[in-house]
């Protein structure tokens, strides 16, 4: 089976943004478009910490 990009991911990278530029635009406008509240934002975040850093540090006194 072959391994080549097709599609989208064959793109030029400024090609794909420019495209999703066009994608995230028409969202605002219609209405549908995700706004991040800044609860939402500290908890993704958060949660992207845990992910990458295993959970993080553990705390003196902890095993």
């Amino acid at each position: 089976m072959s391994t080549r990009l097709r599609g989208f991911a064959s793109m030029d990278p400024e090609k794909q943004r420019e495209i999703a530029r066009k994608g995230g635009r028409a969202a605002h406008q219609k209405g549908t478009a995700h706004e991040w509240t800044s609860d939402e934002a500290r908890v993704a975040g958060r949660k992207g910490g845990e992910a990458s850093h295993g959970g993080g540090r553990k705390k003196k006194g902890q095993s």
